[in-house]
């Protein structure tokens, strides 16, 4: 039987990715190991969120280590990139053992950016936008089914139909948002 994973305190996470202006933001709820060695979001090989944002965007797949065509897809398109926890304890990189949560100041990022819409990546990050942001914004968020490999119930096909039913009517086709944009 595998010796069962200690709580490691973790943080901070990953610094917000937006541009001047968002329509919507996207928030996971804390960036996996393969994110915080990588540095940026969805960094597992094996998470959909990279392949599935290229679809509804209709921009090309990015490579695994290309941070920089991500950051391409999510600032051309008008859209904010954040988690919703920056500092927590946990077990490996199960969401389900999160506990000790520090959040990040969501609600601060939304009025800056000007956020019409919030979108979370799975229930743990729709948990922790309602206990902790939602009180200072008022702007309810759509709670998406997880990217992570993990949530095997969701293939790429339907994660792409749930996702883009609620994305894509705040999706800027191709814009630059403005100067200033980037982390």
């Amino acid at each position: 039987m595998p010796a069962k994973l200690t709580y490691t305190h973790v943080g901070p996470g990953l610094p917000p990715l937006h541009g001047a202006r968002a329509g919507a933001l996207i928030l996971g709820s804390f960036p996996s190991p393969k994110s915080r060695e990588q540095g940026f979001f969805y960094g597992h090989p094996q998470n959909r969120f990279w392949p599935l944002l290229a679809a509804l965007t209709g921009e090309p797949t990015p490579a695994w280590q290309d941070i920089e065509a991500k950051k391409a897809i999510i600032l051309r398109h008008g859209l904010a990139l954040w988690d919703t926890i920056g500092a927590c304890d946990i077990r490996g990189a199960s969401d389900a053992s999160i506990r000790n949560v520090v959040p990040n100041d969501v609600a601060a990022l939304i009025r800056r950016l000007g956020v019409q819409a919030v979108f979370c990546n799975g229930a743990a990050s729709g948990r922790v936008y309602a206990r902790y942001a939602l009180p200072h914004t008022g702007l309810p968020a759509t709670v998406l089914p997880s990217t992570s490999p993990a949530n095997a119930a969701w293939n790429l096909a339907a994660l792409q139909q749930r996702w883009g039913a609620a994305l894509t009517p705040f999706l800027a086709a191709g814009s630059c948002n403005g100067p200033g944009f980037g982390l």
